[in-house]
């Protein structure tokens, strides 16, 4: 028996390993079918991690993360994961893609999110070497420069509006000549100067060389418009990894709000005792590896306190 299972290799899974098995557990193993790393591996530059002055890829930034969070008796199983159930007695029954199961005391799962790709030519090829789907993450790159914003939700025009502080100009391009965001978020932004809406239009191509992109061309009523902007932002949703929470009957294994997200409290605990949640798969995450490691060890700090007291 497991005492804690955790299901995803990214920064909230490798720091729940490290805290859970540095905090005294001796069985803990960590399921990723690839190599540890998780999405910010895609990143080109990495430069907003605190104690890491050092701007680098997210490669080379994660590089040293499977060593340490091993180091105390983390093991790493290179194995897909399907479904977590809960048995009768509270434990937990772990369906890998063999056919084999492993039990649990605990779990936390950290599966996070993939971010919904617009589908327009040359996203795929320049998806981190200037299209980005984090603001935060990279529009510092462009302070003072132009950049193209795809989407209209409230994430899209959030960020468009975090965007416009940095940059000369936010070009905000949506397919549709009304807004899924909150009127109050849609308001704001049509309020700030530098932000152009581009409307009832898509993106066609993005276009650039090796170092990265150029522009994007739109497809606006009046024909093809083209924008040279260095940075293109894609915000059109993200696609919860939940399918290890759907049970055989299609229910969740815990409460999920609308979009699929784990509710968690501040502990990462779920509705099920013994379950945790971290990083980007729970409510609300700010989608940041410095609050998915946080996470992560919250829920690794708190999987021992679960496991001291059901022993």
């Amino acid at each position: 028996m497991l005492d804690v299972a955790i299901i995803g290799g990214g920064p909230a899974g490798m720091t729940a390993g490290l805290y859970t098995t540095r905090g005294g557990l001796k069985n803990v193993v960590m399921y990723e079918k690839g190599m540890p790393g998780g999405q910010i591996m895609n990143s080109s530059e990495i430069e907003n991690y605190p104690g890491v002055a050092k701007v680098m890829s997210g490669i080379d930034f994660m590089a040293p993360w499977p060593e340490q969070c091993q180091r105390f008796g983390l093991k790493h199983e290179m194995i897909n994961i399907q479904r977590v159930s809960k048995n009768e007695d509270g434990t937990f029954t772990i369906l890998k893609d063999d056919g084999t199961t492993e039990q649990a005391l605990s779990v936390i799962v950290a599966t996070g999110s993939t971010p919904r790709r617009a589908g327009f030519k040359g996203e795929d090829e320049f998806f981190g070497r200037g299209v980005s789907t984090c603001a935060t993450c990279d529009g510092f790159f462009y302070k003072d420069r132009e950049v193209t914003v795809i989407g209209g939700g409230d994430t899209a025009l959030e960020e468009a509006i975090y965007l416009a502080g940095i940059c000369s100009k936010v070009y905000l391009v949506h397919r549709r000549d009304s807004f899924r965001a909150a009127p109050s978020t849609v308001e704001r932004a049509k309020k700030i100067e530098n932000i152009e809406f581009i409307l009832n239009s898509t993106p066609d191509e993005v276009f650039g060389d090796n170092m990265g992109v150029q522009g994007i061309k739109i497809k606006t009523p009046d024909g093809i418009r083209q924008l040279d902007t260095p940075g293109v932002f894609v915000f059109v949703g993200h696609n919860v990894n939940n399918e290890v929470l759907k049970q055989e009957d299609g229910s969740f294994l815990c409460d999920t709000n609308e979009q699929g997200q784990v509710i968690v409290n501040l502990r990462m605990e779920t509705s099920v005792p013994g379950l945790f949640a971290a990083g980007d798969i729970r409510l609300d995450a700010p989608k940041q590896v410095v609050s998915a490691a946080g996470d992560g060890a919250t829920a690794g700090v708190n999987a021992i306190s679960y496991i001291m007291e059901h022993r």
